[in-house]
């Protein structure tokens, strides 16, 4: 994630170049348009029809001013009302032609541009679940937001809009150069001799925009990203009175963007009066030339008004080609920001063969486990193995970066180890699907998840085919019935994202019921009850008991209450499994596990 730190303004580019190496790269028109072109076949028929509709109405328009011409030259000129009626007629049924056939073709491009982003955010979404957490720790959530929204929303504007403009800009173009070459060939040589200078402005102007619109592009994100941590980090940020030290990060980095923006705008409004001063020279020759003509009687007065009105008309779709030039520099570094999640490959991937066996037996045999992460110097665990069977629960304890979170990663499969294996149902984890897998393995993390939606729908989140007597029953057996049914509108209350009109123990009841609804052979608990006191942890643990029974647990936990009754402890130390045994053996083993127990802990029955 590139962290944009507020600078002075002399010290913007030199310190934007400086961090290039880690911004978007600026990939060329063919390789965006290689990249992406393939999601917009599936409309390719509509995109075709689109700019066919188009070039109805360029041929329309094109029409309507040769009428324009002759009632100039035929009626207007002659005084004559008869000779009126006939070309006004056909001006206006041109006209609404024109305006149908612009409709139906706009309609048509605006329609196949919303199906590509839904398709490319979609597909780019997917490729972002399927990434391992160390991908999501080198990235800001508000930076990753900012690729699904503003960035396809860029890539769009080129691949799908941006081509069928282009190809409706030529046409058009290509009618209304004709037709001025039909009226008088010279003067359009006169004319389209000034365009190279128009390209060149163009060029000049889309080169200095592509590294304006990474840096731009990377502002955004930090910008994102702030505001991001500053919604998730609501509570601390009150409580710790840090409002104007998040304002303050909040306005730096606005700043920095606001500085950028400007200077792109900067560059807009000197691209726009440049090409309006092109236009009104090229106008201006035309209509020189054009009384010249008139005076030695080789041109008529309508034919130089539509001379005239073709070129204005021309200068449009050349407009628009331009804009595109400019929209190429914005689009490249936002199809590379894309890129990035699109090609990055997941940690974890099902070797060819691997079977899509369901999970059925709870033995989990882990055999001389090793694993580092990915970036990481020390392996996180050294040459593990334990044994955990069907209706067992295994405590695993130690001291903090001991390994016991890495532990229950490898079981779902969030990474594979380097050496030795996991084998659930006798066979190694790698043979079997990651999907296979995952629904042999239920995770609750340590962190009470609850999800954007309604008690049941967080209930029943695993188990989506699970109807409201399902529901209720594993809400019942994990305690959280009671507070259910108090709640203002019961199972179906709107907990919104984090649940934050519930305590931390009512959460947690909430993904113990999720767990008991999934109801998988092998769960997987990491730290239920940290941060919660002894009242809240005194409703958790008989919940834990009800989540816990008839299958094989693995509770990762520092608070060793519930030890005495496990039917394993498995103690980790600096990524070893230093002790393993029952809570008797290992109080008079007198090793590592007695120096972990609080003083005065209680026993409480699970």
């Amino acid at each position: 994630m590139v962290v944009l730190a507020p600078v002075d303004a002399g010290e913007a580019d030199s310190e934007a170049l400086r961090r290039a190496p880690v911004l978007a790269r600026m990939l060329p028109a063919r390789e965006v348009l290689s990249r992406y072109g393939p999601m917009v076949r599936p409309n390719r028929v509509l995109l075709a029809c689109s700019v066919l509709f188009f070039l109805l109405a360029a041929a329309a328009d094109t029409l309507a001013v040769w009428m324009f011409s002759t009632i100039v030259d035929d009626a207007a000129a002659r005084a004559s009302l008869s000779r009126f009626w006939t070309p006004a007629s056909v001006w206006v049924g041109l006209a609404v032609v024109g305006g149908a056939a612009t409709f139906t073709g706009t309609y048509l491009s605006r329609y196949s541009a919303e199906n590509f982003v839904l398709r490319l955010r979609d597909d780019t979404f997917a490729c972002l679940q399927r990434l391992s957490p160390d991908f999501f720790g080198r990235h800001h959530k508000g930076d990753l937001i900012a690729r699904l929204s503003a960035d396809v929303e860029v890539v769009e504007e080129l691949v799908s809009s941006g081509m069928v403009q282009a190809a409706a800009a030529v046409t058009t173009a290509v009618c209304f150069i004709t037709a001025a070459f039909v009226i008088r060939w010279d003067l359009a040589l006169a004319v389209t001799a000034l365009l190279p200078l128009l390209v060149a402005a163009t060029r000049r102007v889309a080169r200095r925009l592509k590294g304006l619109s990474r840096l731009a592009q990377a502002a955004e994100g930090a910008l994102a990203a702030v505001v991001e941590q500053g919604v998730a980090n609501v509570a601390v940020i009150q409580a710790y009175g840090t409002e104007r030290t998040e304002s303050a990060r909040l306005h730096a980095q606005g700043v920095q963007w606001r500085r950028i923006r400007l200077r792109q705008s900067l560059l807009g409004a000197v691209f726009t009066p440049l090409t309006d001063l092109l236009e009104t020279a090229a106008v201006l020759l035309v209509l020189g030339l054009g009384v010249w003509e008139i005076s030695h009687g080789r041109l008529t007065i309508g034919g130089l008004i539509g001379f005239a009105t073709y070129l204005g008309f021309l200068y449009g779709p050349l407009r628009t080609l331009s804009g595109l030039a400019v929209t190429l520099s914005t689009a490249s570094a936002s199809s590379d920001r894309l890129a990035e999640i699109l090609d990055t490959d997941p940690t974890v991937t099902d070797r060819p063969g691997a079977r899509d066996t369901p999970v059925t037996d709870g033995t989990v045999d882990v055999t001389g486990l090793t694993f580092t992460y990915p970036g990481a110097t020390r392996p996180a665990l050294r040459d593990v193995s334990f044994t955990a069977r069907p209706g067992e629960l295994v405590v695993v304890t130690g001291l903090s970066g001991a390994g016991k979170s890495t532990l229950a990663h490898l079981l779902v499969r969030f990474y594979d180890p380097d050496q030795g294996s996991i084998r659930l149902n006798q066979v190694d984890v790698r043979d079997i699907t990651r999907g296979a897998a995952r629904r042999g393995v239920t995770l609750l993390p340590q962190q009470a998840v609850i999800v954007d939606g309604t008690v049941a729908d967080n209930i029943a989140y695993g188990c989506p085919a699970a109807d409201q007597e399902m529901i209720a029953a594993a809400a019942g057996a994990a305690g959280a019935a009671e507070f259910i049914t108090r709640l203002p509108d019961g199972y179906t209350t709107w907990l919104g994202s984090g649940g934050p009109r519930l305590s931390g123990g009512q959460r947690q009841r909430i993904t113990f019921a999720r767990a008991l609804l999934r109801n998988t052979p092998i769960l997987v608990i990491d730290e239920p009850t940290t941060g919660l006191d002894a009242p809240a942890r005194a409703q958790i643990l008989p919940a834990l008991r009800a989540v816990s029974h008839g299958r094989t647990t693995i509770l990762i936990t520092h608070d060793l209450d519930v030890a005495p009754h496990a039917d394993c402890v498995l103690v980790f130390d600096d990524g070893r499994l230093v002790e393993q045994g029952t809570h008797r053996q290992l109080l008079a083993a007198g090793g590592v596990y007695p120096h972990l127990l609080h003083p005065g802990s209680g026993a409480l029955t699970v």
